[in-house]
């Protein structure tokens, strides 16, 4: 595996990772948005939405730039599907472990899911994310498939 199939596998990983993170936490399930546990822009005033919902939009631009670097970096060495869900597998999970100790432990921006039980949604999340790093690395390691066909 060349370090261009490595980098490349793994910021997809954390990409999509930061796509299902801000499709289903943020927007879909509403559980929190990027700056949501901030006592400067709670979502409960307009002004505080508003600014999260920005928070939220700026960090899927990112996101979206991450895959597009990721996909920039295999695009001439399409490594082994195995390999390539492998390393996108451990990049999502990169990404979460990354988000959940970063924004959730120590900056405490927001939590996966406020209220008097977030540590333990906190902590799930971080348990989820050792797993996805660990399956990941797992396949990525794993029996090689046969090359395919041209």
């Amino acid at each position: 595996m060349t370090r261009r199939t490595f980098w490349g596998g793994l910021l997809l990983g954390v990409g999509l990772g930061g796509f299902v993170d801000g499709i289903v936490l943020h927007q879909i399930l509403q559980w929190h948005h990027m700056l949501s546990s901030t006592a400067r822009w709670p979502v409960t005033t307009e002004h505080g939405l508003k600014v999260n919902t920005l928070a939220d939009g700026l960090f899927h631009s990112a996101m979206w730039v991450v895959v597009f670097v990721g996909l920039a970096l295999i695009r001439k060495s399409v490594p082994r599907r195995r390999v390539l869900y492998g390393l996108v597998l451990a990049g999502w999970g990169a990404f979460n472990v990354v988000e959940g100790i970063v924004d959730h432990e120590l900056l405490g921006i927001h939590h996966v899911r406020s209220g008097a039980d977030h540590r333990v949604y906190d902590w799930a999340f971080l348990g989820i994310s050792i797993l996805l790093i660990v399956a990941g690395c797992w396949l990525a390691r794993g029996r090689a498939e046969p090359a395919p066909r041209a």
